[in-house]
C-alpha cells in the first residue's frame, strides 16, 4: 500500500508539470503582436528606462487591492486643463510601457530556466521508476530474511540492548542525584574554609552538567557557585592576615584562572577596609561622647563626623584610629611578602611555569607595588581629615605631644611602607602645630609673666648633682643620644628588652610588629621617673647634714654614668658643655664664698625650673615635628629674652648708679637689652602683629625688698635671680648642639646670633646688678666728708695715716660680715663675691680720687700722706679679700703721682688719661700751681682740658 501511494503521488506531480509546460508557449504566443512589435521597435536606453521606473509612485507597489483608477481621479485638480492632462497621460503611458518591457524581458529569461528544470524533472521521473524497482526487490529480500531468522533471536538481542541502555541511564541518574546534593557539601567545605576543594567540586559539577546536558532534567539542577563566598573570604584578609587562609583563597582563584581579577578585588577591598575601619572607630567615639542612640551620626560623611570628636576623646580615638590603620597596612605588607615568597618558590620550579603563569606573576607584582602608594594615600587622607576636623589650639601640652608622637610614628610607618615623605600628614600637622604653638607660647609667656611678678626670688633647693637630663621633659634626649633618632625609635627601644640597641635600629616597624604588638600602643611611663625627686633640703641645721654637703662634692656615686661624661653630639662631634667633674666640684668648694655654710647645688628659682621644663617641652615638640623647628627655637629664644630682661629690669636697671659705673654694661649686652626694649618689652610675635598680641614686661613683686641695708639691699634675692639666669644660660649652652641639628640650614645664623649675642651675655648682667649693691653697701659720702676735713698742705712727713682710712676699712669689714650673713642663707659663688668686692673696691678707690681731687691746697708732704693713707688702705684690704690685683689700684696711685709731673708730662698725662673727670684733672693742675708749674703753664693745661671736654658737650 505504501508503494502504491507513493507512485500515485509521483505521477500526479509529473502530469501537472507536463501540463504546465505545454500551456506556456500558447499563453506567450497569445501576446498581441502589435504591442510586441512596438516594444521591439522602440530604442531601449537602460538608464532612461530605469529613471522612468524610479519615477513611479510608491503607492502603486503597496498591495494588490490598490485602486489605481480611483487614485488618479482623486489627484485631478478642480479645474481641468486638457494639455496638462494629455502630458500627464503620456507620462503614465511611458511608465506603463517601461514596466511592460521589463516584465517581458524577465519572463523570457525565466522561460529558458523553466525548460532546463523540465529536463531535470524528466530525468527524475526515470530515476524514480528505477528506485521503485529497487524497493520492490528489497522488500522481497526482507521477506526472505524474516523467514530465515527466528523472532526469538531478534527479541533476545533487543532485550540485551535495552538492558545496556538502562544500566547507563541508572549511572547517569545517580550522577544527577549527586549534583542535586552538591550544595550541602559545598556549604560544609566553605565553613571549613576549604576554598580550593570547594572550587574543585564546583568545576567537577560543571563538567558533569555539561556531560549530561542531553537530559531535560539537567536544566532544573542548580549548579552552586562560590564566587561571592570567595570574595568575602578575600576581604577578610584586609584586616587580619592569615597565611593559611590567604593561601587557600589564592589557590582557589588560581583554579578559577582569575588571579588578576583577585588582585583587582583585593585592592578594592583594602580601600573599602580603610574607609569602614576609620568610620567605625570615629563613629564609636562620637556616639560614646554623645551619650545617646541618635542615628544621625551614622548617616554623616566621615569628614563631618570627625568634627564631632571631643577634646577628651581626641587622643584615644587617634590612637585607636592609627592602630586600626596599622592592622590594614600590616596585612597589605604581609600580603606582598606572601607573593614574594611564592615567586621565589616558582622560580625554583620554573620548568613547570607556563607563559600565562609568568604573566600573572608580573601583573600581581606590579599591581601590589602600585597599590602601596594608593593605600598609603588613602590612609593619609583619612588621618588628615581627622587632624583638621578639630581645633587643637587649646589642647593640653601632654595630649598634643602624644598627637605629634603618634603622627610622627605614622609618618615613619608610611616611609617604611612605601618610601613616602607623607606630605599630606606633614602639611596637616604643621598647620595644627603652628596654630597650637602660637596659642601655647603666648599662654606660657603669660604664665611666665605671672611667675615673675609673684616670684620672691627665694632659693629652690635641688640636689647637688642636679642636671636637666634628670627632668622628665628631657628624658627623650637621654633615650637617644642622637637627636636624629625619631621618638618612635625611642618607643621601640623601651618596649623591647631582648634585642640589643643595634638590632633595634636595623629592624623596621613591620619586622618588629609583624606577629604581635602595635607601634601605636600607648605605654604609661613609670610615675617615679616622671616625678623624679630633684629637690633637696635647703637648710643645714645639723652637723651631719653639713657633712653630707661635702660628701656630695667628694662622691659622685649617685650620678648616672652618662652624666659623668661630656655630652657629645653624635653627628657633629661638638662638646657643648663639660659636665661638672670631681675636680671642678672640689675647686668650687674652695672658691665659693663661705661654702662651709652652704651647698654646692645650683642656684635657681621655681621660675627658672619652670622655664627649663618649658624649654624641654618646646624642644620635645620640635624634635617630634621638625618642620616647625625654627618657629619653636625662635620662641625658645623669646623665653630666654623675656627672663633675661625681667632680671635686668628688676635688679640691674638703675639710671643713677648705672651712669656712674664705668664699663658696667658691655656694648654687646647693651645691644641685646635695647633690642628687647625696642620690641615694647615683649618677646612674643613677629613684625606686623597687633599690640594686644604682645606680653607686657613684668613688675617686681612687692614682697621683694631691695632697700634694706641689713640684707645688703636684697643681695640674696639678687644672687638667686642673677645666678639662676646664669644657670639657665649654661643649660642653653648645653642644648646648643641639639638645637643646631634641629635648625634648618638657612636659619642657623639666627641660632648662632642668639647664642653669641644673648645667651653668652647672661653672666655680664652680674656687673650692673651687683653694682647697685656695691654703690649702697659702703658710705662713700661720709668718706668724702672725712677727707675734706684733712689738711693736706702740711710741711712735715707724717708717719700716721688719717682716720678716714680706718673708717673706710671698717666699712669693708662690715660689708664682709653682712656678706657672710647672706651666704648663710644663699651660697655666694666666687664670681659673685669677686664682682661685689671689685665694685666696692673700685667705688672706694674712685671715692679716694674724688676726695683727692677736691683738695684746694696740697704740699709735697701732703701728697706723701696721700700715698701713706692709700698704702695703709691696700695693706689692710688685702687681708679682707683674696682679689689680686686690687682693682683700680693704679687709678689712685697714678693720680697721686701726677702731682710731681712736669709741664710737658702733665700735658701728655691729660691727653692720655681720660678716665679722670675734667674736675679732677683741673684740680690737679690748680693744686700744682705755685709748686713747680707757673701760671702761664697752668692756663695752657686748663685750655687743653677744656679742649678734651668740648666734644662731650
Amino acid at each position: 500500500m505504501d508503494r502504491l501511494w507513493f507512485l500515485e503521488i509521483f505521477w500526479r506531480v509529473v502530469f501537472f508539470l507536463r501540463a504546465s509546460v505545454s500551456s506556456l508557449p500558447t499563453r506567450v504566443s497569445q501576446q498581441p503582436g502589435e504591442e510586441m512589435r512596438e516594444m521591439r521597435e522602440q530604442p531601449i536606453d537602460p538608464q532612461a528606462e530605469q529613471e522612468i521606473i524610479n519615477s513611479i509612485q510608491e503607492v502603486y507597489y503597496s498591495n494588490d487591492s490598490f485602486d489605481m483608477v480611483q487614485h488618479e481621479l482623486e489627484k485631478l485638480p478642480p479645474e481641468l486643463n486638457l494639455q496638462e492632462l494629455e502630458e500627464y497621460r503620456d507620462q503614465l503611458k511611458r511608465q506603463q510601457a517601461a514596466v511592460k518591457r521589463v516584465t517581458l524581458v524577465t519572463q523570457c529569461e525565466w522561460i529558458s530556466c523553466f525548460l532546463q528544470e523540465l529536463e531535470r524533472v524528466t530525468s527524475l521521473q526515470t530515476n524514480l521508476q528505477l528506485a521503485a524497482v529497487i524497493c520492490t526487490n528489497a522488500r522481497r529480500q526482507l521477506s526472505i530474511s524474516k523467514e530465515d531468522f527466528t523472532e526469538a533471536s531478534l527479541g533476545l538481542l533487543a532485550n540485551q540492548r535495552r538492558r545496556h541502555l538502562l544500566t547507563g541511564l541508572l549511572k547517569s541518574l545517580r550522577t544527577i542525584k549527586t549534583l542535586q546534593r552538591t550544595d550541602v557539601r559545598l556549604s560544609e567545605m566553605l565553613e571549613e574554609e576549604d576554598y580550593p576543594g570547594a572550587i574543585q567540586l564546583c568545576l567537577e559539577c560543571q563538567k558533569a552538567a555539561s556531560t549530561f546536558k542531553h537530559y531535560s532534567c539537567i536544566r532544573y539542577v542548580k549548579i552552586p557557585t562560590t564566587t561571592e563566598q570567595l570574595d568575602v573570604a578575600l576581604s577578610k584578609t584586609c584586616k587580619h592576615f592569615d597565611v593559611s587562609h590567604y593561601t587557600r583563597v589564592q589557590l582557589a582563584y588560581t583554579l578559577l584562572e582569575k588571579t588578576q581579577t583577585a588582585m583587582d578585588q583585593l585592592h578594592m577591598h583594602f580601600t573599602q577596609a580603610i574607609h569602614n575601619t576609620v568610620f567605625q572607630v570615629v563613629l564609636g567615639y562620637v556616639e560614646l561622647c554623645a551619650g545617646n542612640a541618635d542615628t544621625k551620626f551614622q548617616k554623616m560623611q566621615y569628614k563631618d563626623l570627625c568634627t564631632h570628636i571631643t577634646q577628651d576623646s581626641y587622643v584615644p580615638c587617634l590612637s585607636d584610629l592609627c592602630k586600626a590603620l596599622w592592622e590594614v597596612m600590616l596585612s597589605y605588607h604581609r600580603t606582598m611578602q606572601w607573593h614574594e615568597e611564592q615567586d621565589k618558590e616558582d622560580i625554583q620550579f620554573s620548568g613547570n611555569n607556563t607563559e600565562e603563569a609568568v604573566v600573572d606573576h608580573s601583573y600581581v607584582k606590579k599591581k601590589l607595588e602600585h597599590g602601596l602608594t594608593r593605600i598609603w594615600q588613602e590612609v593619609q587622607l583619612k588621618v588628615k581629615a581627622y587632624l583638621l576636623g578639630t581645633d587643637m589650639s587649646n589642647f593640653k601640652y601632654d595630649d598634643f605631644i602624644v598627637v605629634l608622637d603618634v603622627i610622627s610614628r605614622l609618618m615613619q610607618v608610611g616611609e617604611e611602607f612605601c618610601g613616602s615623605k607623607s606630605e599630606l600628614l606633614q602639611e596637616s600637622i604643621k598647620r595644627q602645630s603652628v596654630n597650637y604653638f602660637k596659642n601655647y607660647h603666648r599662654t606660657r609667656l603669660e604664665e611666665l609673666r605671672m611667675f615673675l611678678e609673684n616670684e620672691t626670688w627665694e632659693l629652690c633647693p635641688v640636689k647637688s648633682n642636679f642636671n636637666i637630663a634628670q627632668l622628665h621633659e628631657f628624658k627623650f634626649m637621654g633615650q637617644s643620644r642622637s637627636p636624629s633618632v625619631s621618638p618612635s625609635r625611642q618607643v621601640l627601644s623601651s618596649q623591647d628588652q631582648v634585642l640589643s640597641s643595634k638590632d633595634q635600629e636595623v629592624l623596621s616597624l613591620f619586622q618588629h610588629f609583624s606577629q604581635e604588638g602595635n607601634p601605636f600602643e600607648r605605654h604609661i611611663d613609670n610615675k617615679d621617673e616622671e616625678t623624679e625627686d630633684v629637690l633637696a633640703s635647703n637648710g643645714y641645721e645639723s652637723d651631719e647634714l653639713e657633712k653630707c654637703v661635702y660628701q656630695d662634692y667628694d662622691s659622685d656615686s649617685d650620678v648616672p654614668d652618662e652624666l659623668k661624661q661630656d655630652y657629645v653630639d653624635e653627628q657633629t662631634g661638638d662638646v657643648p658643655l663639660k659636665s661638672a667633674s670631681r675636680e671642678t666640684l672640689r675647686s668650687r668648694k674652695k672658691s665659693d664664698y663661705s661654702l662651709n655654710k652652704g651647698s654646692n647645688a645650683p642656684i635657681l628659682t621655681n621660675t627658672t625650673l619652670n622655664v627649663i621644663r618649658l624649654v624641654g617641652k618646646y624642644i620635645q615638640m620640635m624634635n617630634i615635628l621638625k618642620p616647625i623647628a625654627f618657629d619653636v627655637i625662635h620662641c625658645v629664644s623669646q623665653l630666654f629674652d623675656y627672663y633675661l630682661y625681667a632680671v635686668y629690669t628688676f635688679f640691674g636697671r638703675n639710671d643713677m648708679y648705672e651712669s656712674s659705673g664705668p664699663g658696667l654694661i658691655s656694648s654687646r649686652l647693651r645691644t641685646t637689652l635695647n633690642r628687647i626694649q625696642e620690641s615694647s618689652s615683649s618677646v612674643h610675635g613677629g613684625p606686623g602683629e597687633d599690640r594686644k598680641e604682645k606680653v607686657p614686661s613684668p613688675h617686681l613683686s612687692q614682697l621683694v625688698v631691695l632697700t634694706a641695708s641689713e640684707t645688703l639691699y636684697g643681695l640674696a634675692q639678687r644672687v638667686v635671680a642673677t645666678e639662676s639666669l646664669v644657670f639657665l644660660a649654661e643649660q642653653f649652652e648645653f642644648l646648643q648642639s641639639h638645637l643646631d641639628t634641629m635648625m634648618p640650614a638657612a636659619k642657623k645664623p639666627f641660632l648662632q646670633q642668639f647664642y653669641s649675642q644673648t645667651v653668652s651675655t647672661a653672666s655680664e648682667l652680674r656687673k650692673p646688678i651687683y653694682w647697685v649693691v656695691a654703690a649702697k653697701a659702703l658710705d662713700y659720702e661720709q668718706m668724702l666728708l672725712l677727707m675734706a676735713g684733712v689738711k693736706w698742705d702740711i710741711r712735715e712727713i707724717m708717719s700716721q695715716h688719717n682716720v678716714y682710712v680706718d673708717v673706710l676699712l671698717k666699712e669693708f669689714e662690715e660689708f664682709n660680715k653682712r656678706l657672710g650673713d647672706v651666704s648663710r642663707h644663699v651660697r655666694v659663688p666666687l664670681p659673685v663675691s669677686n664682682v661685689l668686692w671689685e665694685h666696692c673696691i673700685r667705688l672706694a678707690n674712685r671715692t679716694l680720687v674724688e676726695g683727692y681731687g677736691n683738695v684746694k691746697k696740697c704740699s709735697n708732704e701732703g701728697r706723701a700722706l696721700m700715698q701713706l693713707d692709700f698704702q695703709q688702705f691696700l695693706m689692710k684690704l688685702e687681708k679682707l679679700t683674696d682679689m689680686r690685683p686690687i682693682p683700680d689700684k693704679d687709678f689712685v696711685e697714678t693720680y697721686i703721682k701726677a702731682y710731681y709731673l712736669t709741664e710737658n708730662d702733665m700735658e701728655q698725662f691729660i691727653k692720655n688719661h681720660r678716665e679722670y673727670s675734667m674736675k679732677q684733672l683741673a684740680n690737679l693742675v690748680n693744686v700744682c700751681l705755685g709748686s713747680h708749674i707757673n701760671k702761664k703753664a697752668r692756663q695752657k693745661l686748663l685750655a687743653a682740658i677744656d679742649d678734651i671736654d668740648r666734644p662731650k658737650r
